[in-house]
């Protein structure tokens, strides 16, 4: 008989929600940790997973293991570490306390040195890096719906080897690599259209038929592949389309954009980022792991990233008008 595997889910936001929850419903035992807020939804109404390809399940509140900190007692198989980036480390000394030395970690958060940061306060833990391609958004109270599609990608490791059938019967298709950098530098090109979609208050795909917000997107995407290239790594490709093209057919008049990125446009038309939402509920957002990194990256290699650089000083601003949430 097949043992069930058990996955803790270290921040039950959309992508702790989603990824743990279709893991539940290929067998795992699943328990989240999250914020009031989230958990409070998932008490009242379970957990509801919707996609673009039609699916559309639902986890009542009877059968969901929910938490606001770490059991003591909890001995996971593997840890999903999904809270947003600048609570890294925080999350990173619960896990600590709570869990056996050794416990893996796989880290599916955005940016790219989060399992480096955990690592160096919480050095008895094993972290992984790991990818997530899709975009997640929460469409109501307790209800996660995927309007993109992709594999998750992660750093090679025996334990994810061995709990690959599981990704799989998930739905969750899971590529191992042995270097995750340059797939982990293409995921953050691509994230830098999180804060020109949530400025622009459209929808993604709304907002990626806008010229001018497609424009801003390239120009921010141009910027920071010049200096990976500069620092000497490649970002993985993640499109269809090698980086440059992208960058080109981004920049092209609207009619022929679709006509040529018609796969691009593939996207559900509820999809957003999650820095809209957590613009809109006055939370902090993520833009110092996405164009931040991008800036430091530039100040290590002695070079500038203007565009950049505005944008950070732009959505920072942005936040300090709104009292962060406390939910």
């Amino acid at each position: 008989m097949t043992a069930v595997l058990h996955v803790l889910v270290m921040g039950a936001g959309s992508v702790g929600c989603h990824v743990g929850g279709c893991l539940q419903l290929a067998g795992a035992t699943v328990d989240f940790v999250g914020r009031p807020r989230v958990i409070g939804d998932l008490h009242a109404r379970g957990l509801r997973l919707t996609d673009r390809d039609g699916r559309d399940q639902h986890l009542s509140p009877s059968v969901l293991r929910l938490h606001l900190q770490v059991p003591s007692d909890a001995r996971p198989d593997l840890v999903l570490l999904c809270v947003k980036s600048g609570a890294t480390e925080d999350a990173a000394r619960e896990l600590a306390r709570e869990l056996p030395a050794g416990t893996p970690v796989l880290s599916l958060q955005n940016g790219l040195n989060n399992a480096v940061k955990a690592a160096g306060v919480a050095p008895t833990l094993t972290w992984l890096a790991g990818m997530v391609p899709f975009n997640i958004a929460e469409l109501g109270p307790g209800h996660f719906h995927r309007g993109t599609d992709g594999r998750l990608a992660a750093q090679n490791h025996a334990c994810l080897q061995a709990l690959s059938d599981l990704f799989e019967r998930a739905v969750l298709p899971l590529d191992l690599h042995a270097d995750l950098r340059p797939v982990q530098l293409g995921k953050l090109l691509l994230n830098l259209n999180n804060p020109v979609n949530a400025l622009s208050g459209m929808p993604l795909r709304a907002q990626l038929l806008s010229s001018r917000h497609r424009r801003q997107f390239a120009a921010l995407m141009r910027e920071a592949l010049a200096l990976m290239r500069l620092d000497g790594i490649e970002p993985a490709r993640l499109t269809p389309l090698p980086w440059d093209l992208l960058i080109a057919v981004l920049r092209l008049p609207t009619p022929l954009f679709r006509l040529v990125a018609s796969r691009m446009l593939k996207i559900d038309p509820q999809a957003r980022s999650s820095m809209a939402d957590d613009l809109a509920a006055g939370r902090p957002t993520e833009i110092d792991a996405l164009s931040g990194e991008i800036v430091r990256m530039a100040s290590r290699l002695g070079r500038t990233a203007p565009l950049n650089m505005n944008m950070l000083a732009h959505v920072r601003s942005l936040q300090a008008t709104h009292s962060p949430s406390t939910l």
